[in-house]
Formats: structure tokens, C-alpha cells, sequence
């Protein structure tokens, strides 16, 4: 019968060690994208990833992170909101639209916030075009750069669209979709979740439960 010599059974213990270390820091220490994080969703699921790295995509993050609110046109989350989540890092990108480009530093967004992503979450409000177009970059930009990211889709469901958004609900429903569709067709690996309109709370348990099962 084969017994283990002192030396060896250190050596086993250090190497046990290590790869509980590994497959800890892997399943705590996520890099995730949010585009859109500024808005009502964004601000009660950041607090949720606290043990991970994560980058909000902003079109002004300067305005984003001002101590108070300058404006109604792009989300805020202020000042003291930042110090209390050191984990989240703000970054400007044009959200999808090169001629309506508001941040003055998005150059280089794609490699700071989706090269090394495990998640995209996209959060980026409003029913227009502009939807659209910012799913359409997030998902060309990480295919270019960064395939094994997982991206998460949050749309209303489609029911509620009309209590969330009245007018061109036809237009507005085939929007939603395409989105959905683009992720679902071009990304390796996505989940796109239908969520209850008004429970933002509920969405962003459910968004971070989604990521955490796919861990």
C-alpha cells in the first residue's frame, strides 16, 4: 500500500489550495459591461454585482457622476453613489450613434469595457432607434474583440409595452424583437429575459440571478 511522505501531502494540500483560490476568484471576481447603467435598473443592480469589476457604459460619464444632476437627458448617478460602489467604473461611448456623440472620451470604449467581459448587460432605454443601434454596436464591437462574452438582453414584456411606451406599439414591439434577435442570432451565448414593466427592483434581482446561475 502506497502512503504519502510528508513533502508530498504539503504539496497536494498547496495545490488544493490554489485551485479553490482560482475557481473562487473566478466566480467572484467578474468583468461586466452594462450599457445603459445609469437609468433606473442600472442603479439598483450595481450595487448588486459588489463583488465583481464593472464598467457602465455612459454618454456622459462626466455628467453621470457630477454631484448633482445637470440634466434630464442622460442618466445620473452621482457623486456620492460612486463612492459608495467603488467596484462600478464609468465610461463614455457614443450608444450607438456616431452623430449624436455627447461624452467627449469614447474613443477606445470597446477595449475598456468589453475585451476582457464575461457579461454585457443591455440596458439602454427608450424605444427609438437609438435601441437599436446600440445593441447592433455592442454586439458587432464584442464579436470583433471578444466572442466567449455573455450578453443579456432586458426588454419588457411585450403586453406591458404599450403601459410603458403608448403610440406605434406595432413599431416599437418589432424594435424590441430585432434587438432580442440580433443578440440571439450573433452571440455564442445570451439570455434575453422579458421582464415585468414598473418592478425594477424584480429586474434587477433577476439580472443578477441570471448571471450568477451562469457562473
Amino acid at each position: 500500500m502506497h502512503t504519502y511522505t510528508a513533502p508530498r501531502i504539503v504539496l497536494v494540500s498547496i495545490l488544493l489550495l490554489v485551485l479553490l483560490a482560482t475557481s473562487t476568484d473566478f466566480a467572484s471576481g467578474l468583468q461586466i459591461a452594462v450599457a445603459g447603467g445609469t437609468g433606473k435598473i442600472g442603479r439598483l443592480l450595481l450595487p448588486k454585482l459588489v463583488d465583481h469589476d464593472v464598467t457602465v457604459l455612459s454618454r456622459n460619464a462626466f455628467l453621470a457622476n457630477a454631484p448633482n444632476r445637470v440634466t434630464e437627458a442622460f442618466g445620473w448617478l452621482g457623486e456620492s453613489y460612486m463612492r459608495k460602489n467603488p467596484h462600478v467604473t464609468l465610461r463614455d461611448w457614443h450608444g450607438g450613434d456616431m452623430l449624436d456623440i455627447v461624452g467627449c472620451d469614447f474613443v477606445g470604449w470597446q477595449d475598456d469595457a468589453l475585451k476582457k467581459a464575461d457579461f454585457i448587460v443591455h440596458l439602454v432605454g427608450g424605444f427609438t432607434e437609438q435601441r437599436e443601434m446600440a445593441t447592433e454596436s455592442l454586439v458587432r464591437e464584442s464579436l470583433r474583440i471578444n466572442t466567449g462574452a455573455c450578453h443579456i438582453t432586458v426588454n419588457p414584456k411585450e403586453e406591458q409595452i404599450k403601459y410603458l411606451t403608448p403610440g406605434m406599439l406595432t413599431l416599437k414591439t418589432k424594435r424590441i424583437n430585432k434587438c432580442e434577435g440580433m443578440v440571439r442570432d450573433n452571440c455564442f451565448n445570451s439570455r434575453c429575459l422579458r421582464v415585468d414593466a414598473f418592478r425594477e427592483e424584480q429586474t434587477s434581482q433577476e439580472i443578477f440571478e441570471t448571471i450568477q446561475s451562469l457562473v
